[in-house]
């Protein structure tokens, strides 16, 4: 492994907001913000959030790629670019639409539609945590809205 430490390009989630799960990276969404935790978790900059989460995680089984392998690209202090480059190699998804109807699926995914557990956690988390002048349409709205993008 490289020595090459990562710490410039790191985000500090204590401070600051990972990219949103809709930003793509290696045409995939949630690649970007995952990457961003990742990096923090490197540098020791994570503050409250978690890498290798249930989001990530939807990344990870969708391309074959092990948060491991990942996190060890990432501690070589790859740039984006770099890491689209090793996720788009990495990836065991083949064909294009396959990883356009995956990224559709879940910018346009609504809580309704989302697994019962996860509906009941979201249901307090957004009464806890979205402003009342807010309105949350689809999953991923609940992040850029927490987080301040719209």
């Amino acid at each position: 492994m490289s020595t090459t430490t990562p710490t410039l390009s790191a985000p500090n989630l204590a401070t600051e907001f990972p990219r949103s799960p809709r930003e793509t990276l290696g045409g995939y969404v949630i690649a970007t913000r995952t990457l961003d935790k990742c990096r923090a978790a490197v540098a020791g900059t994570l503050g409250d959030y978690h890498f290798d989460c249930p989001l990530d995680n939807l990344f990870f089984e969708f391309t074959g790629i092990t948060a491991d392998s990942f996190k060890e690209k990432v501690a070589t202090g790859a740039s984006d670019e770099e890491m689209a480059a090793w996720i788009e190699e990495h990836s065991n998804v083949e064909k294009k639409i396959d990883a356009i109807k995956w990224n559709n699926d879940l910018r346009y995914k609504r809580i309704s539609e989302m697994p019962d557990e996860l509906q009941e956690f979201l249901e307090g988390y957004i009464a806890e945590y979205i402003p009342k002048n807010k309105v949350v349409y689809y999953w991923f709205d609940v992040y850029d809205i927490e987080e301040e993008r719209i």
